[in-house]
């Protein structure tokens, strides 16, 4: 399956504007054979952009925002994957991301666990226990934002759920280069399924985005990898190299869950 990473500087506190470009980078992903298109963190609206703009801004997830990337899914035949601040049901704020299929239909929706530094949790509540498995032409995906891939615990329940990529919109920044360099790739190698990472690049506010995006496969190789500046970048998961790497290198077989009680 072929998939596409929108490596691009934020336009905070203009999502008409950060849609139109959903629009043509989705058409651009579908014309050269994506099936799936996957955007930075809080994409939509920006993301250091304080608690007044997102309470102001946040939608539920079956809200207008929905609507129209549904639209756009539709009309290019391309599913989406698109960061953005949640509203609840009760009124409470998330930094959340939603997979809409190439038939505009939501597979699922995913809440940031784990919230990164003041920046985080002065805008956002996390989220809960809630690590949904998703099925995309056969694909067996998970999802998590930014920071979330530095636990190695969230990649691993993936992983030991059948996950054969994990899906991660990112807002990573100066100086944590080392994260998209190398954590990224490790997740991968030592999950065995591809992770795949989408950062913004250019700066918002104080921020300096790392950019670096990439797709990390099973057997360390990266599928594709980014530079600085804004870019479509393309991937191929490959199922033969998945199920060749997960016959070699066995990771998730050899484990001895009775010796980790102690971490939890």
């Amino acid at each position: 399956m072929r998939i596409a990473l929108y490596q691009c500087p934020p336009l905070p506190l203009e999502p008409a504007a950060n849609l139109e470009r959903l629009q043509q980078r989705a058409a651009e992903a579908a014309r050269r054979g994506a099936a799936l298109l996957i955007t930075p963190e809080m994409y939509l609206s920006g993301y250091n952009i304080g608690l007044d703009a997102v309470s102001a801004l946040a939608e539920a997830r079956d809200g207008a925002w929905a609507e129209r990337v549904a639209g756009i899914a539709r009309e290019h035949g391309i599913a989406i994957l698109y960061g953005y601040p949640e509203r609840s049901a009760d009124g409470a704020l998330f930094n959340s991301v939603q997979l809409i299929d190439a038939q505009g239909q939501c597979l699922g929706n995913y809440r940031k666990t784990h919230l990164f530094g003041e920046l985080d949790n002065s805008m956002f509540s996390a989220g809960d226990d809630d690590y949904p498995l998703l099925e995309l032409n056969g694909w067996k995906l998970g999802m998590l934002i930014c920071y979330d891939v530095e636990f190695p615990e969230n990649v691993r329940r993936l992983a030991l759920a059948g996950a054969d990529a994990v899906l991660v919109p990112t807002a990573n920044m100066e100086p944590f280069d080392f994260v998209c360099d190398v954590l990224v790739r490790a997740r991968a190698f030592e999950n065995q399924c591809y992770v795949a990472y989408a950062n913004y690049c250019g700066g918002e506010g104080q921020i300096r985005y790392c950019g670096l995006s990439s797709v990390s496969a099973p057997d360390g190789s990266q599928a594709a990898v980014c530079g600085r500046e804004e870019t479509l970048a393309f991937a191929d998961l490959k199922r033969d190299t998945l199920e060749a790497s997960r016959a070699s290198i066995t990771y998730l077989k050899d484990r001895r869950a009775e010796l980790y009680g102690s971490l939890a």
